[in-house]
């Protein structure tokens, strides 16, 4: 007796398996009909498993943030501390906001995970893209956390040639079809090691020769985005001190009792002032011309009313922007931060203030929102300050270093205090004035993001081309 569905369903959502050929897993979305296929296709032509090509492997663990202490450094003296966030695509590890630990740490509770250079790290739970992998380099000292595992191969050569097969699209969806789990997929050790391998010892090259392209083009936006500074600053004729010298002479000043009385007594905070005098234009207190965590009051609404959410992961740290809004009740928005059209969301705590988590709201459903607890808001007083021009203007570097010296809290949860701002004393070009610096930002910015549009589209285009190659036109498809 055979049984058949209607034309008029989706066959890659409703489907029929044979009992007989269902091992192992029951779940339907692991017997979708693509990945059947793909899997059929890739298993032509390999007959590998990872597991062929690991001689050791471990997982890590992350120490208990309760005892940060012990734990935990900002000391470059400290261990680099693997997350998935410093794995990456292009087989490289991504060192730019990197953890560390105390070696007390490394050495005792995290000795079993400790990385050997030419070792490949995988991805083996959290959302997004599964198994992403990069390979160790030569006498580096490191240890992961529980979302990777280390694999130990024959040699580094083996290692590269695995991560460049595992970053590509088609080793994605393998390794996906094989994850368990709800909010939190995660690939267990079988699972890891049943992902077919396509072992060319051309790959490597192949890959590296994208990435190299990739780069460079990246990098030219950095330079882009890292340039509106300059720009900024030399359109207000600003010229700021230069960096001196890290050594203990220049660390060592005295401050007047009258000078410090009745504020922060920290080294820190009293070492270096935020000065933007010299400059074209005249000099405004920021809490004179702008509104500092002003108090937002939603209108009368019923409360299954949706509005927009903005947890602190949707600002763009990149671009400075918002990257998409959620929708919520406004209801749900007692305890969070709330904000208006046109206000700036300013990221207190570390390490998202380092790194330029900002953003102007725009396109709030209803023009409101609220959000993170950890954001400052800003909102201009008059139509005299362009907020624009504010927004970039508390982006610049300067600005986010001389509030980490004002940080306060504890070394886990440390937050720039809004007497920070209170205290700002920035540039105040007309209007017409801050609107042309503001729009010349803005146009750096955007020949930017299209120049990692463009980087990305060829970056997946050669993986493409790759994968042809490796795979054949027909098992590419």
């Amino acid at each position: 007796m055979s049984f058949t569905l209607s034309k008029s369903v989706n066959p890659s959502k409703v489907f029929v398996i044979r009992k007989a050929d269902m091992t192992g897993r029951w779940d339907p979305s692991y017997f979708r009909p693509e990945l059947v296929a793909l899997e059929e296709r890739v298993r032509k032509v390999t007959p590998h498993r990872l597991r062929d090509f690991v001689q050791y492997m471990a997982g890590g663990a992350t120490p208990s943030t309760k005892e940060a202490e012990t734990h935990y450094t900002e000391s470059t003296d400290g261990v680099p501390f693997i997350r998935v966030q410093n794995l990456s695509t292009t087989g490289r590890l991504n060192l730019e906001d990197c953890k560390r630990i105390t070696r007390s740490t490394h050495e005792g509770l995290l000795a079993r995970s400790k990385l050997s250079g030419g070792e490949l790290l995988v991805k083996i739970t959290g959302v997004g893209r599964m198994a992403v992998a990069s390979v160790v380099p030569d006498d580096f000292e490191g240890n992961i956390n529980q979302h990777i595992v280390a694999i130990r191969t024959k040699d580094r050569k083996t290692s590269e040639t695995l991560a460049a097969w595992l970053n590509l699209d088609t080793a994605e969806r393998l390794a996906s079809r094989r994850s368990t789990g709800g909010t939190r997929p995660a690939l267990d050790y079988p699972a890891l090691l049943s992902i077919p391998i396509v072992f060319d010892e051309r790959l490597p090259k192949l890959v590296e020769d994208a990435v190299s392209k990739y780069q460079v083009s990246l990098n030219k936006a950095k330079e882009l985005l890292a340039n509106i500074d300059n720009v900024l600053i030399g359109e207000l004729g600003i010229t700021l001190e230069p960096a001196s010298q890290n050594a203990i002479e220049n660390r060592i000043f005295c401050r007047t009792f009258s000078t410090v009385s009745g504020k922060r007594i920290d080294p820190a905070s009293n070492w270096k002032a935020l000065s933007f005098n010299g400059g074209k234009y005249p000099l405004a207190k920021l809490r004179d011309v702008a509104y500092i965590n002003p108090l937002t009051r939603f209108p009368r609404l019923d409360p299954t009313s949706l509005i927009s959410f903005v947890p602190m992961d949707a600002v763009s740290e990149v671009f400075g922007e918002i990257v998409e809004h959620q929708t919520r009740p406004i209801g749900e928005s007692g305890s969070y931060t709330a904000f208006q059209e046109g206000d700036v969301l300013w990221a207190k705590i570390t390490p998202c203030m380092e790194n330029g988590k900002s953003a102007v709201a725009r396109d709030l459903e209803g023009g409101i929102g609220f959000g993170s607890t950890e954001f400052h808001v800003f909102r201009r007083r008059n139509s005299g300050l362009s907020i624009n021009f504010l927004h970039y203007l508390l982006r610049l570097q300067t600005v986010r270093d001389h509030a980490g010296m004002n940080f306060t809290g504890t070394s886990g949860h440390q937050r720039v205090d809004e007497q920070f701002f209170h205290r700002m004393a920035i540039p105040f070009p007309p209007p017409k004035d801050q609107e042309r610096i503001a729009t010349k930002a803005e146009e750096m910015k955007s020949a930017a993001r299209k120049l990692f549009a463009d980087a990305n589209t060829n970056l997946e285009k050669a993986k493409r081309e790759i994968e042809a190659l490796i795979l054949g036109n027909k098992a590419a498809k």
